[in-house]
């Protein structure tokens, strides 16, 4: 799987760790930046995760930032990105399963870095389940999103 990685000023401190949790999982992992801890604007590293995923040069996209908050709401923004905060391991996983969640977005200011291999692990691991009652549901926001069908992966 290739994975491509993004941050902001706020969370560039952990991008090497998840960077480095990526490649020891067996992954190809991209670094879209920023390369320092000089403030930045969110939104430029959203849309370069964002877009990545959703022309299929990646697989799924890891971004960083204070809160996550941010970040998630920007990559939103673009069709086809599903966007989750994950501070936890559950809802790194969860999203993956049930909500078929492309993008992890993790608060760096939030999150320890003890966790940080713990939430990139099950983003990785987990596998969207396909289930009925989970694609009725992706279809309804792929509507609002005003395309018919969820991209399919």
């Amino acid at each position: 799987m290739k994975v491509v990685v993004g941050c902001d000023h706020g969370g560039f401190a952990y991008k090497a760790a998840v960077i480095a949790e990526i490649v020891q999982a067996g992954h190809a992992a991209e670094d879209l930046g920023a390369d320092s801890a000089d403030p930045v604007d969110y939104p430029d590293y959203a849309e370069a995760v964002g877009r990545a995923v959703q022309r299929g040069a990646a697989d799924r996209g890891i971004l960083l930032c204070g809160s996550g908050i941010g970040a998630a709401i920007a990559a939103n923004k673009i069709p086809g990105v599903r966007a989750g905060v994950g501070h936890d391991v559950y809802s790194a996983r969860q999203g993956v399963e049930h909500d078929d969640m492309n993008v992890l977005v993790l608060g760096a200011r939030v999150i320890g870095p003890a966790l940080v291999p713990a939430l990139v692990s099950a983003f990785l691991s987990a596998r969207f389940s396909g289930e009925p009652r989970h694609l009725r549901r992706l279809k309804k926001v792929a509507a609002l999103e005003g395309r018919c069908e969820p991209r399919s992966d």
